[in-house]
């Protein structure tokens, strides 16, 4: 079952394997650990300007980082989760840029612990999270922008049948070189028509759903 915060908008999601909630103080040490674990398997596809230090993952910035999240969860800017896999964390899932008016649209990332990759985990939450998007906070759009040769990320939109929308030339600044990056989408009215499939395929079983 979901848990509801006070305004009514889900602070945890329960898939058949895996859980998705906020992160907090006390998952530290678990985030910590796979982070340092994994630390060149996650670092070369993630956002940082040429020259720039790699960032901090001490407790303080950590911290600072949940309660930021919390913030943009407040004000519907962003949701971002802990992937947790039997009851271990393994990763991350975010819904961010949250646009409204006329584009009702956000973007997704994630990242799994590379011990853990593979084994669906992040298929699973993300569509989680796509029924908590365009369920539950109304959203009509949601984009997934991937590095061409990273094929683990671009294997999950694959497993999730997402509509691929191009290629965006030098679209973000990677580890300080511009990278090109594939675009993939799905809308709400994709989401009805796949919903029975999803729920098939990665969740059956679920009390979610």
């Amino acid at each position: 079952m979901a848990e509801l915060t006070v305004s009514g908008i889900s602070t945890e999601l329960v898939g058949r394997r895996v859980r998705l909630r906020p992160l907090r103080e006390d998952d530290y040490e678990a985030w910590n650990e796979v982070r340092s674990r994994c630390r060149d398997w996650l670092l070369p596809w993630e956002p940082r300007p040429a020259g720039a230090p790699y960032p901090s993952e001490d407790r303080t910035t950590f911290v600072t980082r949940c309660s930021m999240r919390e913030r943009e969860r407040q004000l519907g800017t962003g949701y971002g989760f802990g992937i947790f896999a039997m009851g271990r964390f393994v990763g991350e899932v975010n819904i961010s840029s949250v646009a409204r008016g006329p584009f009702q649209n956000a973007y997704v990332g994630y990242w799994v612990d590379q011990a853990q990759a593979g084994r669906g985990y992040v298929p699973e939450a993300c569509v989680l999270l796509f029924r908590f998007a365009f369920e539950e906070i109304g959203l009509h759009r949601l984009q997934v922008s991937i590095i061409p040769r990273n094929r683990p990320s671009r294997r999950v939109a694959q497993k999730l049948w997402l509509r691929g929308e191009g290629i965006a030339l030098r679209y973000l600044e990677i580890d300080g070189r511009w990278e090109d990056h594939v675009r993939y989408a799905v809308t709400a009215e994709e989401w009805v028509e796949r919903r029975d499939r999803y729920f098939r395929q990665w969740l059956s079983g679920s009390a979610n759903w």
